[in-house]
């Protein structure tokens, strides 16, 4: 198996940078998503791993060789992606043994590279579909299948060669709620049977929070963070980070470092948040103060005034939703919280060691 490292890489198209200067080491046997909103770069950061596109500048490397203008079928990969792309006149047997039939293959007995005959790809086509519960479905036609079964079929086409590194581009984006959370488990389950390398592109920070070893995060062609999701969750590197992870996003106000009671103190509107001793900020500093909806709570003497603008109540719990100082803050309260009245004065009072303070220039996080 293999890692997969990008020194230096940008992609552009025209004038158009749409992967810029990206820096990325991916381990051996990791599970890294790759994820960003729409147009950041990241499915062409996968596309130039698969080989269907080509760098502008810089090196990819797969197993610390490098494959710049290496034809796609010479790497060692395989690709799922959103759309399945099933011959659809085929059998899921056939469908599955297709990338058998033209590659060389190791042998059962660990002879060197050849043409498999049909005992051995139907031996190897039964493996892939045992591990992914499609053995009663051999003889159907796509069309026959269910959206989940036809996903676990791209999966069986592209694990039954066992290739270095597994590519997949937003592959569960065609599937409902529910056979999207019962397919994530599926995936990471099948991630730590193979034992190889995993890359996964998604919009969507739920996959990404649940599945991934690591996150890296794009924005506008470039990486902004790279680390465990709970680590980048709780420590993001800068604003687009911190108000793109997280279900509310995390809040955030704009505010100036003023000296308050022998300490420093965000100015927020008329407001005066404390900052925890030893803050990484200087009096007049112009900041970014962050705080997570589930780190707010209503108090009767908590330093932020606001008035509450709407309730979502989503059975579990329910999101206040408080302008304060122009900004609109989402409280995440239990669904036992005392009800609050829509256009009722609040106080809010945020956790002082959860507070996140971010440069307003730069948009990095501080300390």
């Amino acid at each position: 198996m293999a890692g997969v490292a990008f020194h230096g890489v940008t992609k552009r198209f025209g004038d158009t940078a749409a992967v810029d200067q990206l820096e990325l080491e991916i381990q051996d046997q990791e599970f890294l998503v790759l994820l960003g909103p729409s147009g950041c770069g990241k499915s062409t950061a996968l596309r130039m791993i698969a080989g269907l596109d080509e760098p502008t500048e810089g090196t990819i490397s797969i197993g610390n060789q490098p494959v710049n203008g290496i034809d796609p079928r010479d790497r060692d990969i395989a690709m799922v992606f959103q759309s399945y792309a099933l011959y659809p006149h085929m059998s899921v047997f056939k469908n599955i043994e297709a990338p058998l039939l033209t590659r060389p293959m190791e042998p059962p007995d660990g002879a060197a590279p050849r043409k498999l005959d049909k005992a051995e790809r139907a031996a190897k086509v039964h493996d892939a579909a045992a591990t992914l519960g499609l053995s009663d479905y051999l003889d159907r036609k796509p069309g026959a299948l269910s959206g989940g079964q036809r996903q676990r079929v791209a999966l069986a086409r592209a694990i039954v060669r066992r290739p270095q590194v597994f590519l997949m581009d937003e592959p569960l984006s065609n599937l409902d709620a529910k056979l999207r959370t019962q397919t994530r488990l599926e995936l990471v389950e099948l991630w730590r049977k193979l034992g190889t390398t995993f890359i996964y592109v998604t919009h969507d920070q739920v996959e990404a929070m649940t599945m991934a070893s690591r996150v890296a995060i794009m924005n506008a062609g470039r990486l902004q963070q790279v680390g465990p999701p709970q680590e980048v969750y709780e420590r993001p590197a800068n604003l687009f980070v911190a108000r793109f992870i997280g279900s509310p996003p995390m809040n955030t106000l704009d505010a100036t470092v003023r000296p308050a009671d022998g300490g420093l103190a965000a100015q927020i509107g008329a407001a005066l948040l404390p900052l925890p001793v030893g803050s990484p900020v200087v009096a007049d500093q112009a900041i970014v103060v962050g705080v997570r909806p589930e780190h707010l709570i209503v108090t009767v003497d908590g330093p932020l005034a606001g008035i509450v603008r709407s309730i979502e109540l989503l059975g579990h719990e329910q999101h206040l939703i408080v302008e304060v100082a122009q900004h609109l803050l989402v409280v995440r309260q239990t669904s036992e919280s005392p009800r609050v009245d829509l256009g009722a004065s609040v106080r809010l009072s945020p956790d002082p060691t959860r507070l996140h303070l971010f440069d307003a220039t730069t948009e990095q996080r501080l300390g």
